[in-house]
């Protein structure tokens, strides 16, 4: 009988080779019918206050992500460690180690324009890919071989190109801080573990974008009234985020990442870094956009993209563009609509935050 089994399951994987591809993941069709009989809790009605709305918003979403106490917390020295530095064409690249937490520490990049500042500055977080280095286009093996990832995604050569100052990190779970050594991202893995400690990534990688601001209030040569956060995928769900949550940023530009929850995020297959629990009892995609006001607002999507579907992206930037009258700031929200798939669209989106930046 033992052999007969293990010749059934060899004769299948063989089978299952021959045939191809794996598997067409289906959507969960309980959990789609149970999504929607809720209503979450912080979802925006028109009319309501602004005022009264979004700190309660603000704080049950940092509960939701496990990092209401960390954010208020006592923090570590950054104690930045210098890796190395050299010139670009449009100015200076520096690669620094940060202390973002106790045992915990985080790749830089700071690359500043030509010129004398102090500078606006913008943070750059990339998705999934195998890391920060994409931003300034080289190699992950040795960092000096030019590479373009393709996708626009290249925001720190963008910043230094039009006179802005540009902080990379690299993301937990991405790149140098990935579980693989051939950086292939790890948040399956990560996910889970924040979880163990009442943490989720999400809220980590906006902690690290806190503490990549605290850096930034340390420098002379940055300006503080002027803090942006652009990225793109999995970097464009860290900046809307940290939008939402963080008050020292100003400007705010997430691309790839905004629909909503049940028709991207529950419907169609994601990476376990876009969860946390509970999301659909706290609120929506519209909502998290939303609590970025007053800060200046441009929300990037693809007419095309496969997994944040445009149809409901629209419909829900609709509600933040009402949350944003509520706040008394309706021109500081944009939507720019790239007509291909999941990627930046730098030309359209900068040309519209620009006016918005200055």
């Amino acid at each position: 009988m033992k052999t007969k089994s293990l010749l059934f399951v060899w004769t299948s994987l063989a089978l299952f080779s021959l045939v191809g591809a794996e598997p067409k993941t289906l959507p969960d069709e309980n959990s789609i019918r149970r999504a929607a009989g809720i209503s979450g809790s912080f979802r925006y009605t028109e009319g309501r206050r602004f005022s009264e709305w979004a700190p309660t918003a603000r704080e049950a979403l940092m509960r939701h992500l496990g990092i209401a106490e960390k954010l208020r917390a006592p923090r570590v020295p950054l104690a930045p460690k210098l890796l190395w530095s050299r010139e670009v064409e449009n100015g200076t690249i520096t690669k620094l180690l940060l202390q973002s937490e106790k045992d915990v520490a985080m790749p830089v990049y700071l690359c500043l324009p030509k010129g004398k500042g102090p500078f606006p500055v913008w943070i750059c977080v990339q998705g999934h890919g195998t890391g920060m280095h994409a931003s300034i286009s080289v190699a992950w093996q040795d960092e000096k071989t030019f590479k373009y990832d393709g996708g626009d995604r290249d925001f720190a050569l963008q910043c230094l190109a039009k006179g802005f100052a540009a902080l990379c990190i690299e993301q937990r779970a991405f790149g140098e801080r990935s579980c693989f050594s051939n950086r292939k991202p790890g948040c399956s893995i990560l996910a889970l573990h924040a979880l163990m400690f009442g943490e989720t990534l999400i809220g980590n990688r906006v902690f690290d974008v806190d503490r990549a601001i605290d850096f930034i209030d340390s420098r002379v040569d940055l300006r503080r009234d002027r803090i942006g956060i652009v990225g793109n995928s999995g970097g464009g769900t860290t900046a809307l985020y940290s939008g939402a949550l963080l008050p020292r940023l100003t400007h705010v530009m997430p691309s790839s990442c905004f629909s909503t929850y049940r028709d991207s995020i529950l419907a169609l297959t994601h990476c376990a870094c876009n969860y946390f629990p509970g999301m659909l009892y706290w609120g929506e995609m519209g909502d998290l956009a939303g609590l970025c006001a007053p800060k200046h607002l441009v929300i990037v999507n693809g007419k095309r993209d496969p997994i944040f579907p445009i149809a409901p992206a629209e419909r829900e930037f609709r509600r933040a563009e009402a949350i944003y009258r509520a706040a008394g700031a309706p021109d500081r929200c944009r939507m720019v609509v790239g007509d291909g798939g999941h990627r930046f669209y730098k030309n359209d989106a900068w040309r519209v935050m620009e006016e918005l930046f200055r």
